[in-house]
């Protein structure tokens, strides 16, 4: 196995995982309020680079006051689909297929003894996270199946320097090399945009079944159904 090959799963992943999604989700009271443990956990990431990156985009969040952090966030995440911590809509739009997609995330989900939350899609790429950090195998599985939209995400946010973007590319690090094929399937998803079928989501069910607010910004606060933050951060490495 190639060292690169071995970073991907190396033992801080996970750590990794759970760091990312905090910093990946709306910046509210709560979650600011977890950026000091975020810090005091960057030294159990193992890789020079990514610990730089993360720390980085920490760094940024502590800097800001909290509601120039929320104007930031939506700003870069709602104002257009490009950047959306959505992932199956990169690559489905607004289709029956992503309504099939968001079904088998929901599935993967319970078979590792995980009730995903009825107010936030299955795809939101924290919520996604979060699920990685406590079930590792799975939640790498997912990543894979959603590789698409993280590059693309990735993509659209480096081309704006936005500070997300090191988050980004310290997660697509951690999984393995796309093949030209891929390569280019992307940039032409990219270039292309998603189908626009804006039927996609009726297999998934209705707002009054999945307990959707169809009027709540993906900017807004959605509760994640796995413990805080601070007590994964300081269990100790290796636990």
């Amino acid at each position: 196995m190639s060292p690169r090959r071995a970073a991907r799963r190396a033992p801080d992943t996970p750590v990794l995982h759970r760091i990312a999604a905090v910093l990946l989700r709306y910046p509210d009271e709560a979650m600011l309020s977890c950026l000091d443990d975020v810090a005091a956990a960057l030294p159990a990431i193992r890789t020079p680079a990514d610990r730089a990156r993360l720390t980085a985009a920490c760094d940024h969040l502590r800097r800001l006051a909290s509601n120039e952090a929320a104007e930031r966030y939506v700003d870069t995440f709602d104002h257009t689909r490009r950047r959306s911590l959505h992932l199956t809509y990169y690559r489905h739009g607004d289709t029956r297929a992503r309504g099939m997609a968001l079904l088998a995330l929901k599935h993967t989900y319970r078979q590792a003894g995980h009730e995903p939350p009825e107010s936030e899609l299955p795809d939101f790429l924290p919520l996604i996270l979060e699920f990685a950090a406590l079930a590792p195998e799975p939640g790498h599985r997912i990543l894979l199946q959603c590789q698409a939209g993280l590059e693309l995400l990735r993509q659209a946010l480096r081309e704006r320097s936005d500070p997300y973007a090191g988050i980004l590319d310290t997660l697509c690090g951690r999984l393995p090399e796309p093949t030209r094929r891929e390569r280019d399937a992307w940039g032409r998803l990219a270039a292309e945009g998603p189908p626009g079928e804006h039927v996609g989501l009726e297999p998934f069910g209705p707002p009054e079944q999945t307990g959707l607010d169809p009027h709540r910004s993906p900017g807004q606060p959605a509760s994640l159904p796995y413990p805080t933050t601070r007590a994964f951060l300081s269990a100790k490495e290796g636990r």
